[in-house]
């Protein structure tokens, strides 16, 4: 599998922008496909990117340094897959996170924002809330990271930016399973309604119940990762 990003545009910040630019790319890739997990070539991604090797270095230096990818001698540096107990860890420490997230919400965020998360990510009708797999698949993602932003936490967001590179990748493949889809719809659904209200307790409960019913689909369905 190869790793896609776009060129940079050169200014002061170029080390940052290399750093953002390969870490996002790293977070887009389904990374628990594939008999190896992907490969990070250096030379490719620095004539990608339209800069010289040494800040891509760097930035590689820095994600390793993230526990995101690893180097193995004579082979090259890899995107870190977890292990199954791993992922489990992560998916608790996601619910605890997100599940404070939406308590949050529930007092920091205004009206308009709690609007505009209903008009993103709400049923697209009272009868259906259905929308093709890969779709509905991307926007499952981002209405995770819709709560986490509601919260008005910087400090919650940098914890989530790093536990959500493998939870998303997990999600993305859990979401074809079975009905799942059509479950997790509802269950956006009512965290809505419940945030809308303002409903401290049940947005709360909501978001962490949904986070662990996903640790329990892992914990029996998911042979992947072993």
């Amino acid at each position: 599998m190869s790793i896609s990003v776009t060129p940079i545009e050169a200014n002061s910040s170029l080390k940052e922008q290399v750093f953002k630019r390969l870490r996002a790319a790293v977070a887009g890739m389904d990374i628990y496909s594939g008999a190896e997990p992907p490969r990070l070539d250096e030379r490719k991604l620095a004539e990608s990117l339209g800069v010289s090797r040494t800040p891509v270095r760097e930035a590689i230096s820095r994600l390793e340094q993230a526990g995101l990818v690893r180097h193995v001698p004579r082979r090259g540096t890899f995107v870190v897959r977890k292990t199954k107990k791993e992922v489990l860890e992560i998916i608790y420490a996601w619910a605890s996170l997100e599940s404070m997230a939406a308590r949050l919400a529930t007092f920091r965020a205004n009206d308009q924002e709690i609007l505009g998360l209903r008009e993103k990510f709400g049923p697209r009708s009272e009868s259906d809330g259905r929308a093709p797999i890969d779709e509905y698949s991307r926007t499952n993602i981002n209405f995770h990271q819709a709560i986490v932003a509601l919260a008005h936490s910087d400090l919650l967001t940098d914890l989530a930016d790093s536990l959500f590179i493998h939870m998303r990748a997990i999600r993305s493949r859990a979401i074809h399973d079975g009905d799942r889809a059509q479950r997790s719809v509802i269950d956006h659904a009512r965290i809505i309604q419940a945030i809308e209200e303002r409903d401290t307790l049940t947005a709360e409960a909501l978001v962490r119940d949904h986070a662990l019913t996903l640790a329990e689909h892992v914990q029996k369905n998911v042979n992947y990762l072993d």
